[in-house]
């Protein structure tokens, strides 16, 4: 069930809240309960839900015994990033 909230903003963030909401074909109401949602997810972040196909494709690769996911990874980001 939807309910009414009256907000009171700055006239030049509703402005610019609506150029964005229309850019992306959304109603300011859907933007501001979008929000809403966003940040009390982070107050339960540690109860992340984890998507059926993410947890199909859990362990599905098998790495030798021998090598070290950190080290793997380290190199990784140097060979990226340098």
């Amino acid at each position: 069930m939807n309910t009414k909230l009256t907000l009171k903003l700055n006239r030049r963030a509703i402005e610019r809240a609506k150029k964005y909401a229309d850019k992306n074909k959304k109603s300011l109401s859907a933007l501001v309960e979008n929000y809403f949602n966003i940040i009390t997810e982070k107050e339960n972040a540690g109860e992340i839900e984890i998507s059926p196909n993410v947890l199909e494709l859990s362990g599905i690769i098998k790495l030798p015994k021998d090598i070290s996911e950190k080290s793997e990874y380290k190199k990784h980001l140097e060979k990226k990033y340098l």
